[in-house]
C-alpha cells in the first residue's frame, strides 16, 4: 500500500509540472522538489512578500509549460482517462483537431500560485470557467489578483490562466492565508 500511495504522490506532483526537462537530462522533478521550493523551468511573480501586508491590488503570477508528461502523469493520478487527453488518433479528429491537456490540470496552476502567497494559503473555494483548450506544449501563466479583503485574514482573488495574452480560465477565489507554524 505504502508503494501506491507514494506512486499516486509522484503522480499528482508531475501532473502539476514537478516533472523532468524535455531532454530528459539529470533526475526527474519528483526528485528535485522540495517543499515550498520552486523549480527552474517555472517562473513566480509575486508582488508582496510579507503576509501582513497582503491587500487588494497585490497579485502573484505562475508560469510554466504544460507537457505530455504533465498530461499522462494527471490522468494517472486522477483516473480521467479520456482520448481526447491521451490519444492523438483520437483526439485528431474532434473538434480540437488534436490533444488537450485537461481542464482540472490547467487550472491546477491556479493552486500553484496561490500555494506563493507568503503565510500558509488554504483555498475556501474556487469558481472556474474554461474558454480555451490547451495544448501539449503551450506555456501558461496563471494570473491571480486579490480584490478584496474580507477580514480574519480571508481574500477574494480574481484567478486567471492565460496564453500569450488569451484567456484559457477565467475565475474566482477565496482564501484564507494563515501565518505560517513556528519553527520549533
Amino acid at each position: 500500500m505504502f508503494n501506491s500511495v507514494v506512486a499516486a504522490n509522484r503522480a499528482a506532483f508531475a501532473a502539476f509540472g514537478v516533472t523532468p526537462s524535455d531532454d530528459d537530462e539529470g533526475p526527474a522533478a519528483v526528485d528535485r522538489i522540495e517543499a515550498d521550493e520552486d523549480l527552474p523551468e517555472w517562473h513566480v511573480e509575486l508582488t508582496e512578500h510579507d503576509r501582513g501586508q497582503l491587500g487588494v491590488g497585490d497579485r502573484v503570477e505562475f508560469t510554466k509549460t504544460i507537457s505530455d508528461r504533465d498530461v499522462q502523469s494527471f490522468a494517472a493520478a486522477s483516473g480521467d482517462t479520456n482520448p481526447l487527453h491521451l490519444d492523438d488518433e483520437f483526439a485528431s479528429k474532434t473538434r480540437f483537431r488534436g490533444r488537450i491537456a485537461h481542464g482540472t490540470l490547467v487550472g491546477g496552476l491556479i493552486s500553484a500560485g496561490l500555494a506563493r502567497l507568503p503565510g500558509l494559503t488554504i483555498y475556501l473555494s474556487q469558481d472556474l470557467e474554461f474558454h480555451n483548450p490547451v495544448r501539449l506544449g503551450d506555456r501558461l501563466t496563471a494570473v491571480c489578483e486579490i480584490v478584496e479583503d474580507l477580514g480574519d485574514d480571508q481574500y477574494r482573488l480574481t484567478t486567471r490562466v492565460v496564453d500569450d495574452g488569451e484567456t484559457i480560465i477565467d475565475g474566482e477565489a477565496v482564501v484564507l492565508v494563515d501565518e505560517l507554524p513556528d519553527d520549533e
